[in-house]
């Protein structure tokens, strides 16, 4: 029997998908989270099996959120639901702890099967993620730019392409500015960028933000 947290900034998203998981029998309780701080206080407050996460909340990064739960919260299972595209996003919400991630134009159906999935403790791509991360391993040429970043740089990358300053970024994420610096120059070399500007404009382009 499992407790599902669903957080997403729009109503009618989680009112939707809530809907859909109570007819679950195995599903028991299904909670609901409108923003990050909202979503990580239920974290504390109580034990859920699964949490749904919007990766686009409006107040964190849902890599933010991730990231926390890896180091806080690591029984708790996360399937990323996102409108981004599934080729730009999937693979480093993968690297940063997630379970699986669903785009939000999936069929009911398809959601329903990354649920059970993750909740059996396995891990959730679609077919088309199974090939790109096929593609991964033979050194697919035609994969994004971005991909080649770890961790903590596509955190960073994120956060500068959303136009926030380094000293703001290395207060979110408790690091030294000097840290932050040599995160953003590694960046810019890995992506051959110049400026921030470079970053947004890409991040655009992609998808990878609004």
């Amino acid at each position: 029997m499992a407790r599902v947290l669903i957080a997403d900034d729009h109503a009618l998203v989680r009112a939707g998908l809530k809907q859909f998981l109570v007819d679950d029998r195995s599903i028991t309780a299904v909670g609901e989270a409108a923003t990050g701080r909202e979503t990580l206080d239920k974290l504390r407050d109580e034990n859920w099996d699964l949490l749904i996460l919007d990766i686009g909340m409006p107040d964190r990064s849902g890599i933010d959120i991730l990231h926390q739960i890896r180091a806080v919260h690591d029984r708790t299972r996360v399937l990323v639901l996102s409108g981004f595209p599934e080729r730009q996003y999937a693979l480093n919400v993968l690297r940063a702890g997630a379970s699986g991630f669903i785009e939000k134009t999936s069929p009911p159906e398809e959601m329903l099967r990354a649920v059970r999935a993750v909740l059996h403790g396995r891990r959730y791509v679609s077919a088309t993620l199974a090939d790109q991360l096929v593609g991964e391993l033979d050194g697919d040429a035609d994969k994004p730019p971005h991909s080649r970043l770890s961790e903590r740089e596509f955190q960073v990358f994120c956060k500068l392409a959303a136009g926030r300053a380094v000293s703001e970024i290395a207060h979110e994420l408790c690091l030294s500015v000097k840290t932050v610096s040599t995160y953003r120059s590694r960046i810019l070399e890995k992506l051959n960028f110049q400026t921030n500007a470079d970053l947004t404009s890409y991040a655009l382009r992609n998808g990878l933000i609004n």
